[in-house]
């Protein structure tokens, strides 16, 4: 028997119009890094950036791997040193050979300072604190170096007293090469042992800086003036448009039957430019080529002290890029890392909503969020990387690049070509996104290295 006494509900909705969201997506981030970057169009699809000639420079590190359970030196990746860039092969081969293994502890010793550098060392796993003994006797930490870095090259070179100890951080593994080696491939290659007397009584510039103009200043009387000029780098580098590019397929009667109340090739094409976006932002982050994180120069980097981000790794950021610094770029697992620092310390970080949302800031920069930072290592205990910029042409900074017009452009630098209709009722429109990032100058950009995003704090 049925009781009811006026139509029910479900029956009524069969009448209803439904009211429809347009399709949500959850791989939509907020692209913070697009949205502050200042962009440059780029007329020629060419962006060079000409710089002041600089003494040559490499990346600072040596590269290892591993085979079974034992490491080795990659012999190519010698050719960091000075004096071993045009060395034979063979002669990379053998040095890379005489590496030997050495473990260590947290808290160990590696070398001490005055003792002659009788080997060099590479570290291949850990942390490491370089100290000196200040103009007082004070005790002051130099550098923490990491991973692939190396020391000391100009002490181990010449046979000379290491201006500093080092002790380890955490626990680690290094390679080691005895003075020795060197001095019998010496004996035995003139090119190396000719190379080797220039670097030991050459008087060096620090690597990266920029050939000095010759000056004068302050003088009384009538001196000769100095002449100079302002040299260029011969072969400077050049920024191609990259681009992220896919097909997006519509069937004719999808387009002509389902196409109220929401467009359906819009709403696809929307989505589809959503995704190029988030893929044009990773690729600017972590191309191996022009990626900001693999455009750092040696001397930009810098490593944890402890691991968790502290507000005195970010105080050394800063101190790298100190000439009007813009934001840092991390996942938002180290910006949370570097929060729980902060509470563990009394000092919570100010909010900024300058990008429409809040944000957690230092010393009045912005942390921007980005999960296409990358973590790497085990679930739950991996290490990651945040990023300091300074942005803008004015400013000698970092700056986005996309062309100045393209054919059929729906937004700046993206387009949407129609390729046709093809005997199946599929119509076909090439979305593509031409964009890339280019550092003008070195002291533009910094990174903060092995972060650890997994350390928290009994407060209780």
């Amino acid at each position: 028997m049925n009781d009811r006494l006026s139509l029910g509900p479900d029956a009524a909705r069969q009448l209803a119009t439904t009211t429809k969201t347009t399709p949500q997506m959850r791989g939509i981030t907020p692209r913070y890094l697009l949205r502050a970057l200042p962009w440059v169009d780029v007329e020629s699809g060419v962006f060079r950036v000409n710089r002041r000639r600089t003494f040559i420079l490499g990346d600072d590190r040596i590269s290892s791997y591993q085979d079974g359970d034992a490491h080795h030196i990659v012999p190519e990746d010698l050719r960091e040193v000075p004096y071993l860039r045009e060395a034979d092969a063979d002669l990379l081969r053998e040095l890379a050979g005489s590496f030997t293994e050495v473990t260590f502890d947290a808290g160990q010793q590696l070398v001490q300072e005055g003792d002659t550098a009788d080997r060099l060392w590479v570290l291949v796993r850990g942390r490491a604190e370089k100290r000196v003994t200040g103009r007082y006797g004070e005790d002051a930490v130099a550098e923490v170096i990491g991973d692939g870095q190396f020391f000391d090259l100009d002490a181990w070179t010449r046979g000379a007293p290491l201006p500093y100890r080092v002790a380890a951080l955490t626990p680690g593994v290094a390679l080691c090469a005895d003075r020795a080696a060197l001095a019998r491939l010496a004996d035995r290659d003139e090119t190396l042992r000719t190379a080797l007397e220039a670097y030991a009584t050459a008087d060096r510039p620090a690597p990266g800086s920029e050939v000095p103009v010759d000056l004068a200043s302050g003088h009384v009387g009538e001196p000769d003036l100095p002449g100079t000029y302002v040299d260029y780098e011969d072969a400077p580098r050049e920024y191609h448009m990259s681009l992220a590019q896919t097909v997006l397929r519509v069937h004719s009667r999808v387009a002509d039957l389902y196409n109220e109340p929401i467009d359906q090739t819009r709403a696809q094409a929307n989505l589809t430019v959503q995704a190029l976006r988030e893929r044009q932002e990773s690729m600017m982050l972590n191309h191996p080529e022009f990626g900001l994180f693999h455009n750092v120069a040696p001397g930009q980097r810098i490593q944890t002290r402890t691991g968790a981000p502290t507000p005195d790794d970010l105080d050394e950021l800063l101190a790298k890029v100190w000439k009007q610094p813009c934001f840092f770029v991390a996942h938002p697992k180290a910006i949370a890392a570097f929060g729980r620092e902060c509470t563990r310390r009394g000092v919570p970080p100010v909010m900024d909503s300058r990008y429409g949302s809040p944000l957690i800031t230092w010393r009045g920069v912005p942390l921007l969020p980005s999960d296409k930072v990358r973590i790497s290592g085990p679930e739950g205990a991996g290490t990651t990387e945040i990023l300091l910029m300074r942005v803008g042409e004015a400013d000698q900074g970092v700056v986005g690049l996309r062309p100045a017009q393209v054919p059929d452009e729906v937004e700046p630098g993206l387009a949407m070509r129609n390729m046709g209709m093809d005997q199946k009722g599929i119509t076909s429109y090439l979305m593509t996104a031409y964009f890339n990032a280019a550092v003008l100058v070195e002291d533009a950009v910094a990174v903060l290295q092995n972060v650890e995003v997994s350390k928290y704090h009994d407060y209780s």
